[in-house]
C-alpha cells in the first residue's frame, strides 16, 4: 500500500505513547490513598468470571465512588455464590481496609492469596494495610513477591512508593 503521506506511528512511537501515558497516570495520582483508590477496579485476574457478577459491578462502583459499607457488601455477595473467586476476596479486603476493618480486611486477603498466590491486587493492598498496621516488614515482603512477579507494574510502584513514604 502506498504512504499517503500522513504519519504512520512506529511500534517504538506506540510503546512510547502507552509508556508515557502511564507514566502520567502514575503521576497523576497524589497520595497512595488516591491512587490505590483510583485502581481498584483495574486489579482483576478473571474479568470475565467476574462480569457474571452484578454485584462484583456494583461493588466496583462503590469502590469508584468511596462508598465502602457498599462495596463491601457486594463482593461479601460475589464471595458467597463464589467462595474461590481470588479477585473477589481481594476488592471485600480493600474495602473493608477502607473501612478500618483491618483484621476482616487481612482475612479477606489471605483468602485471596491462598486462591492465587500471585494476585497482585491482593499483594499490595494488603501491603498498604501492613503499613497501615505499622507491620513495614510485611509490607517489604510483599513487595517482594510483587517485585519478582513485575516489576513495573503499577501495584509493585505503588506499593514501593508507599514503603519508602512510610514512617
Amino acid at each position: 500500500m502506498l504512504n499517503s503521506g500522513a504519519y504512520q506511528p512506529e511500534d517504538n512511537d506506540m510503546k512510547s505513547t502507552i509508556f508515557f501515558a502511564t507514566a502520567l497516570r502514575l503521576l497523576a495520582c497524589v497520595g497512595v490513598a488516591a491512587c490505590a483508590a483510583a485502581h481498584a477496579a483495574n486489579t482483576e485476574s478473571s474479568p470475565a468470571r467476574n462480569a457474571r457478577f452484578d454485584h462484583f459491578a456494583a461493588g466496583k462502583q462503590a469502590v469508584q465512588a468511596k462508598d465502602w459499607t457498599f462495596a463491601a457488601e457486594n463482593f461479601a455477595q460475589v464471595v458467597a455464590k463464589d467462595p474461590t473467586n481470588a479477585d473477589a476476596h481481594s476488592m471485600l479486603g480493600f474495602a473493608l481496609r477502607w473501612q478500618g476493618k483491618y483484621d476482616e480486611a487481612f482475612a479477606a486477603y489471605d483468602k485471596a492469596l491462598s486462591l492465587d498466590p500471585t494476585h497482585k491486587g491482593a499483594l499490595h493492598y494488603s501491603g498498604i494495610a501492613y503499613l497501615k498496621t505499622q507491620r513495614p516488614e510485611a509490607a517489604r515482603a510483599n513487595l517482594a513477591k510483587l517485585q519478582n512477579l513485575c516489576i513495573s507494574c503499577e501495584e509493585t510502584v505503588q506499593l514501593a512508593k508507599a514503603v519508602a513514604e512510610h514512617k
